[in-house]
């Protein structure tokens, strides 16, 4: 039987060093799209694990995080810009409205004007969006059986979505596109 007082200790992590921080980057980037912020982030999530683990102030290895994430952007391994776009017209495909959207990519670390030339050429796509959202959540025409009495639930549905009334009302009220997509 082992005594509870003889427990392995475990080894603290090595240091955080400019490779580490490459290394963690580029593993990151391997599997998932990035911002520039949302890259810092990330790297900062690790350092101050990492730091606190080995009992380390991480303040000092900030700055190595802006020159992996620099270097990041001089290769091109991050875009705001083509993230942003890409983003966008996959949020549009899964329903999301341009203020959903906008919220989403704020949240990543993108600025108001990327947003805004990502969202610029997707404008008229407000309403297709809502339609595939009504569509994937079976709102309005595309709810089976009887849908009079939800239209109201249909409604608040696409306007907490983001959509305006106008819209949502022309998807609800509408008639079902089987061939839209």
């Amino acid at each position: 039987m082992m005594d509870d007082a003889i427990k392995p200790t475990r080894k603290p992590p090595r240091k955080v060093t400019p490779a580490y921080l490459q290394r963690a980057a580029m593993a990151y980037l391997e599997r998932y799209a990035s911002s520039a912020e949302n890259l810092r982030r990330v790297l900062k999530r690790k350092v101050d694990k990492r730091c606190r683990l080995r009992g380390e102030e991480p303040a000092e290895f900030y700055e190595a995080i802006d020159e992996v994430v620099e270097k990041s952007l001089r290769s091109g391994l991050v875009d705001d810009t083509r993230y942003a776009e890409a983003r966008v017209a996959t949020l549009r495909r899964r329903g999301g409205s341009a203020r959903a959207i906008r919220a989403k990519l704020s949240l990543k670390g993108i600025d108001r004007a990327t947003i805004a030339t990502a969202l610029e050429g997707e404008e008229g796509d407000e309403e297709q969006a809502a339609r595939a959202l009504a569509r994937r959540r079976k709102l309005g025409p595309y709810r089976p059986g009887e849908r009079a009495p939800y239209r109201d639930k249909d409604l608040a549905a696409l306007a907490r979505a983001g959509f305006s009334f106008d819209i949502a009302r022309r998807i609800v009220d509408g008639e079902r596109e089987d061939n839209a997509g």
